[in-house]
């Protein structure tokens, strides 16, 4: 019972989360969406990053991307950059997540016009002009960081959902350059899906096969065993995934006495709640979803319409957060390791 009530909060800030819609004048051409498609977004203003953490220097930044937070209007497609309570949510969101990558790093984290939720009952391609919208100001950002703020820092890429999928991009078409590559601890792009066939088309690309390989894509897909179809991994694709638990890419199963720990985190960032040993995992080969087999989608429902009973993707981070906390360390370290760096992650 207590667990289940714990559920039902969790539930409820993350319909608020991700339901919130601001009002600000749009302008629209039919179902074309003209959200400030005009101009570009200026990162030279601190008023467009989330997190801008300059001052000290540490081992390494992480650059984030915040998952979906904005619901959308008729429309409107785009995530507005005038609307302080959607900006409060983003960073909220982004709080979410923050702490299991900002130890020992610096962390950006920019505004930018993500698609709403509205957009993933699209079609993909109906819904591909606003993501790339979105990707205009990612790479318009990191773009920004990279000149004036990293100074050769080591680069841990994270993102949650959307924020996954604008990671891959992001490694497709701005890491392609050697010497940026070259400053890829690891790109954490959770609950988004990555193929062979996108690794071969880019081969600078490497999908993660151990736990302390570097320059390397994490990713993977939670579900539940009797699910066959997602929004991430369609029926009859399939996705690359390594497994948060025991780190490995096939299917050998990790039971959850490996799981070092759920964590649900509220918008400050603070852990509400937390329970060892929640859950095992094991990859299943024919989808590359991660299967969840100690939990049910009854305590852990999907919470939004796009996905069916059984699709953990909200819980991506949640469920394996100690387990991913202690990783990007043990990744760090072993790219200052590589690159003669004394200084170790804490």
């Amino acid at each position: 019972m207590k667990c289940k009530i714990i559920n039902c909060l969790l539930v409820l800030s993350l319909i608020f989360a991700l339901s919130g819609c601001g009002t600000t004048e749009q302008t629209t051409d039919g179902q074309t969406n003209q959200t400030t498609t005009e101009q570009t977004t200026d990162y030279a203003q601190a008023e467009n990053w989330a997190y801008l953490e300059t001052e000290e220097r540490k081992s390494a930044d992480v650059f984030f991307i915040c998952p979906t937070v904005y619901g959308g209007e008729e429309d409107v497609f785009n995530m507005p950059l005038d609307d302080e309570e959607i900006k409060s949510d983003f960073v909220g969101a982004t709080n979410m997540e923050k702490g299991i990558y900002d130890e020992d790093c610096r962390f950006f984290a920019p505004y930018y016009r993500q698609a709403g939720l509205n957009a993933y009952e699209l079609s993909a391609e109906e819904r591909e002009p606003y993501l790339t919208l979105a990707y205009e100001d990612i790479k318009e950002a990191f773009t920004y960081y990279l000149e004036n703020y990293n100074d050769g820092q080591p680069i841990i890429l994270a993102g949650f959902s959307q924020g996954a999928d604008l990671s891959i991009r992001l490694l497709k078409d701005c890491f392609v350059d050697e010497e940026v590559n070259d400053l890829l601890v690891a790109c954490y792009a959770i609950g988004w899906s990555i193929t062979e066939e996108e690794l071969e088309e880019y081969p600078h690309l490497r999908f993660a096969s151990e736990e302390d390989d570097t320059g390397v894509i994490i990713s993977f897909n939670s579900e539940a065993e009797d699910v066959t179809d997602s929004l991430m991994i369609p029926a009859g694709t399939r996705t690359l995934a390594i497994n948060p638990l025991n780190w490995k890419t096939d299917s050998t199963p990790a039971e959850k006495e490996e799981n070092l720990g759920a964590c649900f985190t509220d918008y400050s960032g603070e852990i509400t709640t937390e329970i060892p040993n929640l859950t095992g995992a094991y990859i299943d080969q024919e989808r590359g979803a991660l299967k969840v087999v100690d939990v049910s989608p009854e305590d852990y429902p999907p919470v939004l319409s796009i996905f069916t009973d059984g699709i953990y993707h909200l819980y991506d981070y949640q469920f394996f957060y100690r387990n991913l906390q202690e990783n990007v360390g043990v990744r760090l370290d072993a790219y200052l390791a590589e690159n003669g760096s004394s200084e170790t992650a804490a």
